[in-house]
């Protein structure tokens, strides 16, 4: 396997609940290689969101570490170039359409030109919405807006792209094709995967299959 793209070690994270603290993640260890994907399943409100929160420096633990191709921090600039994320509630701006979309990842580093926009269009055309480019997201299906969301995720040709239960709105037939679609244009870019799913024939197309149970990961089924 060749170097990882980050590694998290011993992550511990809890929250308050009333006069007491709930530990969702009692020291999780995840290092995933350039070009892998790796699915991640447990039962609802085990952690797997705040696993990922944390792998995209987005929150950060209690205990425990994550380096980001060796290095301990993400700023933004450096995030928005080294990962993408792709939701389950997709998180498209409804004022814009599915191309200034895709943009809004790129204008993160820079004021987007005319090379940005003609990868931008290229990564629409890729997910099937070249002629779907104008449409608002009220115009579009859910399934078309989780290609849009891809798009976008995939804009700055991120090392690692984190998606997070990202069929949980979509029917059995479109999730499908969407997870399809992920795991092809990751194959494609050589960018790594990690998928959080409920579902098991999904998680099963990844490289590699882990479990968050207790709060740690493990390949044992839960």
């Amino acid at each position: 396997m060749s170097e990882a793209i980050f590694h998290a070690s011993g992550l511990c994270k809890s929250y308050p609940s009333g006069d007491r603290r709930i530990d969702v993640l009692r020291g999780a260890d995840l290092a995933v290689a350039a070009g892998e994907s790796v699915s991640i399943r447990g039962e609802s409100g085990c952690g797997k969101s705040t696993l990922l929160h944390l792998l995209a420096g987005l929150d950060a633990p209690d205990s425990g570490t994550v380096a980001w191709e060796g290095r301990p921090t993400l700023t933004p600039e450096r995030r928005a170039a080294f990962l993408g994320m792709v939701f389950q509630s997709f998180y498209l701006i409804p004022e814009l359409d599915a191309l200034e979309n895709v943009l809004m990842a790129a204008r993160i580093l820079r004021p987007p030109g005319a090379t940005e926009r003609a990868r931008a269009k290229e990564l629409l055309a890729r997910v099937g919405l070249a002629e779907r480019a104008r449409h608002l997201p009220t115009q579009l299906s859910g399934g078309e807006r989780q290609r849009a969301a891809i798009a976008r995720a995939l804009m700055n040709s991120p090392r690692l792209l984190l998606a997070d239960e990202p069929t949980g709105n979509l029917d059995e037939r479109t999730g499908d094709a969407v997870v399809e679609l992920l795991l092809s244009l990751c194959r494609e870019t050589g960018t790594a995967l990690v998928l959080v799913t409920h579902n098991a024939a999904h998680a099963q197309k990844t490289n590699r299959q882990l479990f968050l149970q207790e709060g740690k990961l493990s390949h044992g089924q839960t």
